[in-house]
């Protein structure tokens, strides 16, 4: 299957934020898979880059900018509602 140009273009933008390494490429194409593709939830375990609140933040202003809709990034938890929070 290839690749959108629209996934390439959107995955660069997040590299290029330095907000996902460069190592971690893979990541920056997940999220750009799932916005090119209007998904409304990525799901994922990995808090380090994706379900990451810090970061997502700072994903969706990319998103925006490039007038695309970025998923809300979760883990199955959150997306669940299985994960309790004590505010």
């Amino acid at each position: 299957m290839d690749i959108l140009d629209e996934v390439t273009t959107l995955s660069s933008h997040i590299l290029s934020s330095g907000l996902i390494p460069q190592k971690a490429s893979t990541d920056a194409t997940h999220i750009a898979i799932a916005a090119i593709h209007k998904m409304d939830f990525l799901m994922t375990w990995n808090c380090r880059h994706l379900a990451n609140a810090v970061i997502a933040i700072e994903i969706n202003k990319i998103c925006q900018d490039l007038e695309l809709t970025c998923p809300v990034i979760c883990t199955p938890e959150v997306l669940m509602g299985d994960e309790k929070y004590d505010y």
